[in-house]
């Protein structure tokens, strides 16, 4: 590593992790400058099992740290965390060395106190993302909830939501329903069980028309009766870029949950972009998209029977109305295109095209 770094970037994960990917490696795929990017271990996660079966990169990224640390870099960006293990040192450390840090989080965060199994009790990330926002000179969060905890500790605050490319998703070429129905849904295998929140209604669902969950992500079954009906698509760049303008209406159900008050609405954004008409939560962000969007947002059960049969009943026409309003919607406020000159200002990057 060179002894002075211009301009980092530190992120938890690799490209291929929604967050890091999202968040970070797209914007600079952008703008067009050399940035040095430390991702810890470059994997999709970093839980506790994966970084068992790796202790030598583990003790790697560790040193590294520290060499980014004494390269006193000109800009950095850190993003959620620098390391699984720190509880707050390597954040304040990187930030407190560079001549201008900005640190940027799209998740609740400060209100994860480690819920879960014994390693999620050893490493919360609550404490960290706090020292981590006193000591950015800035912090660009996901959204309104992010922003309002963040500017109790920061003066600098600004918002920039999660992104996405519209060209990176196939545009749905007809709505005509599918036979049977498809009924779709996006994600990683760590919050596929939300859609257990509303099987009642799928089983209901698929009971009367027939209609089948497509399930892009892992292709490990884990839902129970669900996967009676549910056929699954590994999930890669390309999948994803297909798989949505083959389903005819978007799914994304969310627990009730403090953390999820943070979320940034992505997956209703992936639908949006590829002009599939979707029924979601309405919670924390999701309920600002969905009224936007002009789409369903059922709070029980039979609210989620009810939407999901309205929308398979409505005519074709009607389903295309909501899926071009929510790409337009999507193209004009979350693209990166839209927000490309606010990110680069918020990093002091200078003009960019």
């Amino acid at each position: 590593m060179k002894r002075h770094l211009d301009r980092c970037a530190i992120t938890p994960y690799g490209r291929e992790a929604g967050s890091s990917r999202v968040r970070v490696f797209e914007w600079l795929d952008r703008v067009g400058t050399n940035f040095t990017v430390g991702s810890y271990l470059s994997l999709p996660d970093a839980s506790a099992s994966r970084l068992l079966r790796h202790p030598v990169s583990v003790a790697g990224a560790e040193l590294r740290l520290g060499a980014f640390v004494r390269a006193r870099p000109r800009r950095l960006l850190l993003h959620r965390e620098a390391s699984p293990l720190s509880r707050g040192w390597w954040e304040r450390r990187l930030l407190t060395s560079a001549e201008f840090a900005v640190y940027d989080f799209d998740d609740a965060l400060q209100w994860d106190r480690g819920e879960g199994g014994l390693a999620r009790r050893l490493a919360p990330k609550a404490g960290k993302a706090e020292l981590a926002v006193r000591h950015a000179d800035r912090v660009i969060a996901g959204n309104a909830v992010l922003a309002d905890w963040a500017s109790r500790f920061q003066r600098d605050v600004v918002i920039i939501p999660s992104c996405v490319s519209l060209e990176d998703y196939t545009r749905k070429p007809a709505y005509v329903l599918r036979d049977p129905p498809r009924l779709g849904w996006i994600g990683s295998r760590h919050n596929e069980a939300s859609l257990l929140l509303i099987a009642d209604a799928l089983t209901e669902v698929h009971r009367r028309t027939g209609a089948r969950l497509t399930l892009v992500g892992t292709t490990t079954r884990s839902l129970g009766a669900l996967e009676s009906f549910i056929d699954r698509i590994a999930w890669s760049p390309a999948s994803q870029r297909t798989a949505l303008a083959d389903m005819d209406i978007g799914l994304m159900p969310l627990p009730a949950t403090t953390y999820n008050l943070g979320k940034c609405g992505y997956k209703l954004l992936q639908y949006a972009a590829a002009g599939l008409p979707a029924v979601a939560s309405p919670l924390g962000v999701n309920a600002d998209l969905l009224r936007q969007f002009e789409l369903p947002a059922p709070h029980t059960q039979d609210d989620w029977t009810a939407a999901l049969l309205e929308l398979i009943d409505s005519p074709q026409d009607a389903r295309e109305r909501l899926g071009r309003t929510a790409r337009g919607v999507t193209a004009r406020r979350y693209s990166y295109n839209a927000w490309l000159p606010r990110w680069a200002a918020a990093l002091e990057l200078g003009p960019v095209t």
